[in-house]
């Protein structure tokens, strides 16, 4: 059995900080969500999410229940997990 996965990356780019970050799009709804660096910032597994204009990038990960939302960066060696959340006003 091969699992569905929860997101895909889109073509649209933008670069932050000199780091090329893509879109992501929910495969269940179609509606777009922040921007990754690559797929190892954001689980396929559990409902962890990156939205609005949020951004995930270098060896930082997303897991969990968590989540990251409007202007938000989050990179480096960051880990939100669990319930956390990360957002800006």
């Amino acid at each position: 059995m091969t699992a569905t996965l929860k997101y895909e990356l889109t073509s649209e780019a933008k670069v932050l900080f000199g780091v090329s970050l893509r879109r992501i799009k929910r495969h269940s709804t179609g509606e777009l969500g922040g921007w990754i660096e690559s797929e190892k910032n954001l689980s396929q597994f559990g409902n962890a999410g990156v939205s609005g204009n949020a951004g995930v990038s270098g060896d930082a990960e997303v897991s969990g229940n968590a989540g990251v939302s409007g202007d938000a960066e989050v990179f480096g060696d960051a880990r939100v997990f669990g319930d956390a959340w990360v957002a800006t006003p």
